[in-house]
């Protein structure tokens, strides 16, 4: 997965996780609102700057943006697991 892509995923379930719309996010961040849904459909490439004023709104360090997501190759257990 490229990091633009990983950068969508993780700005949107952020932005979800926080109960904010794209425009309140974008309102909070000094960003407009067109960027933020292109950012999140990674079509455009974020500086550093903008990667760490989502991060600052999200409440998180600016690297939980750019995190891969954890390969597990047998996947999350589950109750029948145990």
């Amino acid at each position: 997965m490229e990091i633009r892509e990983v950068f969508a995923r993780n700005l949107r379930a952020l932005r979800q996780a926080k109960g904010l719309s794209q425009e309140e996010l974008a309102h909070q961040a000094g960003i407009d609102r067109t960027y933020i849904s292109a950012l999140e459909r990674n079509v455009y490439n974020a500086s550093i700057d903008v990667v760490d004023r989502l991060a600052e709104v999200l409440g998180v360090e600016a690297a939980e943006l750019l995190k891969r997501p954890s390969a597990d190759p047998q996947g999350s257990k589950s109750e029948l697991d145990e």
